[in-house]
């Protein structure tokens, strides 16, 4: 596709190529923006708000201690293990302003999830809520871990509320389970300890890796993409102009307006979004902890007069079908982003009627930090993922690598600044996604339109997508065949309404009295509950090619057929 096909077809206003060079590293980035808008409110959650200038504040204390109190270098990666809480950002940035690499963690991981990813990663720190406390202090003797910190819910909220908050769910929800880690440290008693030294600058150069974001990429068991500052900071700089023909229609200040973060700052999709592209426009980010309780949620969502959602196809169907989200007010809703998994039309078309604001549509992966394209606010062609952001190229190719007209089906390739630098210690896995001259290949089907925007069709990988999560056959399938009653099995994504796809496992057996709850229980204890298998069939054998390969894509026809 040659330079100019997808440029001539940008709406008016909207440049095809920013300066991604604009700013050295993601520092640089927080410096200038926590400086510019200091008093402006930065990030709220469980009812405390923290200004810029705290984020600038507590996140140098918390650098401070990494440099001074702990043997930790530069490059060094420690592993965060939050959900969305204020501390997410103080923790992400001070670890960045000390020059270490961060390594998102979901916290909603097994033990067998997190070894792997802290071992695989090579993590010497960790930061972790004291819900997951437990499982570390079984895990992390298992690792290279030297320097464990632990923080409580509350912990940043005013004195009395900090103790209400922590003691309710410590004592009444009872979910934190008892956990020694020898040697841990408090976050609290690490800020006082970090703002009693000084917290001295890194020299990060725009090539080195910033964020470890962890993935099955197309294929096979999670690998961590290394995001550099380059990657990051390109992504923001592409991002920016897209979401400011949203957030910016009345011309006012760009910043100052309140969004909406359901979505978990670990994920790289809400991660560039509301820690990079809205922090950088000074814009407020009200975190929501825990989504899923939806009277929570939307009892949150009362107190403030919200200017921009950023949500999924999951979401904005769970929230649509509830009578106290309809009755909020959406009169200064200007913008809302979906992106992790497929928009359907039901969804799109239920959020308008139900908002009176239209869903801009995006497309990425974790390697490409994450946005490739995206609809333009008041150019969206609802079933497409938009057009490719400025300064990246897409074409679609053959299985020989031949790249196909307009019109035709076939592999979708990104090129751009945001294009991973490749999979952590994993050559050959880098090799066979990116090319040598820089095209990654998605895995997944498309076609590029007359107009220039783009239509997913189907996917050439077997990875799952539930509720924006990416789940991979490999791991279910390693899970379930760990079971002493099961000879082989296979795993499939099917549709579902809700969460997009769910996972069905095909499984043979020698026991006859087996029953689809011993297989969904042995996985419940290995493995995140998205990744559960929600319907396991026995089979007394499973499809295969002529050499023996268990053929996913079969079975999972047969479902949809």
């Amino acid at each position: 596709m040659n330079d100019s096909f997808f440029s001539d077809k940008y709406p008016e206003g909207l440049p095809a190529n920013v300066d991604v060079d604009q700013y050295k590293n993601v520092v640089e980035v927080f410096d200038k923006s926590v400086k510019k808008f200091a008093d402006r409110p930065a990030f709220t959650a469980l009812g405390q708000t923290l200004t810029y200038a705290d984020i600038d504040r507590l996140s140098a204390d918390f650098a401070a201690y990494l440099q001074n109190d702990t043997n930790l270098e530069k490059g060094d990666r420690i592993a965060v293990q939050l959900p969305n809480l204020t501390q997410y950002p103080v923790v992400v940035f001070g670890a960045m302003r000390a020059g270490l690499t961060v390594v998102n963690t979901n916290p909603l991981y097994t033990e067998r999830e997190m070894e792997h990813q802290f071992n695989d990663s090579g993590a010497k720190a960790l930061v972790v809520l004291a819900q997951m406390a437990g499982k570390a202090d079984r895990v992390v003797p298992k690792t290279q871990i030297e320097t464990v910190i632990v923080t409580q819910a509350g912990d940043f909220c005013s004195p009395l509320k900090r103790t209400l908050v922590n003691f309710v769910i410590k004592n009444v929800r009872k979910e934190v389970e008892p956990y020694s880690l020898p040697g841990h440290f408090k976050l609290l008693d690490v800020l006082k300890q970090g703002a009693k030294s000084q917290y001295k600058p890194v020299d990060v150069a725009s090539e080195d890796i910033c964020v470890l974001q962890y993935t099955g990429g197309t294929t096979g068991v999670a690998k961590g993409a290394m995001l550099t500052n380059r990657n990051l900071v390109a992504n923001m700089t592409q991002a920016h102009p897209l979401f400011m023909m949203g957030l910016n229609k009345s011309g006012k200040d760009e910043g100052s307006k309140v969004v909406i973060a359901p979505l978990p700052l670990y994920h790289i999709y809400a991660f560039t979004v509301n820690c990079m592209v809205l922090m950088e426009t000074g814009n407020h980010n009200v975190l929501i902890p825990n989504p899923r309780d939806l009277p929570g949620f939307i009892k949150e969502l009362k107190k403030w007069k919200f200017n921009a959602f950023l949500g999924l196809n999951t979401l904005f169907v769970g929230l649509c079908n509830n009578e106290d989200f309809k009755k909020l007010d959406f009169s200064n809703l200007l913008l809302t982003i979906s992106g992790g998994m497929a928009l359907t039309k039901n969804a799109a078309d239920t959020w308008e009627e139900v908002t009176g604001c239209e869903v801009s549509e995006g497309y990425g992966m974790t390697e490409t930090s994450p946005i490739a394209s995206f609809n333009p606010p008041g150019h969206t062609e609802l079933g497409t993922i938009g057009m490719p952001v400025s300064n990246t190229l897409c074409k679609v190719i053959d299985e020989e690598g031949n790249e196909l007209p307009v019109g035709e089906a076939g592999e979708l390739c990104v090129k751009g600044p945001q294009v991973m630098k490749g999979y952590w210690q994993r050559p050959e896995a880098t090799a066979e996604t990116i090319t040598e001259d820089g095209w990654l290949k998605t895995g997944d089907m498309a076609v590029i339109l007359e107009n220039g925007y783009m239509k997913i069709v189907d996917r050439k990988k077997d990875m799952i997508i539930v509720s924006g999560f990416n789940v991979y056959p490999n791991e279910i399938e390693d899970v379930v065949s760990g079971h002493p009653d099961v000879v082989e099995c296979a795993a499939v994504g099917i549709p579902n309404d809700v969460t997009g796809e769910q996972v069905k496992v095909f499984a043979v057996s020698t026991n006859p009295q087996l029953t689809s709850k011993d297989i969904t229980d042995f996985c419940r204890e290995r493995l995140t509950a998205y990744k559960v298998p929600k319907m396991v069939e026995f089979r007394e054998e499973l499809p295969k090619t002529n050499v023996g390969k268990i053929l996913r894509r079969e079975l999972r026809d047969e479902e949809t057929a």
